[in-house]
């Protein structure tokens, strides 16, 4: 493998260790541990530093358009050709559980396309989006701007499940 390859697998490596210790993390504070969640989050968050070492080190990281050009791309291809594959394959499969969360994630991608898609328009006029509230489900991933939904159209969740990113 090349010194490239290596950096794309440690990236990966280290992307997925962060969300997987931050899942054991929200576990640990249920089962009533939150100095284990703290150790969780802490280690997710040294992973974090990596991942962003190795994603530098690679060149992925451009200038805003350029990342919004990226995202844009990333997020088609996982509404397009990604979920579409990995929903008829659980459908074949009969695996509902599966089949809910493909499609709610292809849906939610198709929403940060559209969102990105704005803000790359914002970009190349020169100005920021607007400032606004950004909410985010909990259950799905859904990703609504302003004003939080009373439910959440992809998923239906109330919109307790919602939570304002910071």
């Amino acid at each position: 493998m090349s010194t490239k390859e290596n950096l794309q697998e440690a990236f990966a490596g280290e992307s997925q260790a962060n969300r997987k210790y931050l899942a054991f993390a929200k576990k640990a504070e249920k089962d009533g541990y939150p100095q284990i969640a703290k150790l969780f989050k802490a280690a997710a968050e040294a992973e974090t530093v990596h991942a962003h070492a190795h994603f530098k080190v690679m060149g992925e990281i451009n200038d805003t358009a350029a990342n919004l050009e990226s995202a844009i791309e990333g997020e088609g291809f996982e509404f397009q050709d990604m979920y579409p594959k990995f929903v008829e394959e659980a459908e074949a499969e009969g695996n509902k559980p599966a089949l809910i969360n493909f499609r709610n994630a292809m849906a939610v991608e198709e929403i940060h396309h559209g969102l990105y898609s704005k803000a790359l328009e914002s970009v190349k006029s020169g100005s920021d989006l607007p400032a606004t509230s950004i909410f985010v489900c909990e259950i799905c991933g859904n990703t609504v701007e302003g004003d939080c939904p009373d439910k959440c159209s992809v998923c239906n969740a109330p919109k307790a499940k919602f939570f304002e990113v910071k």
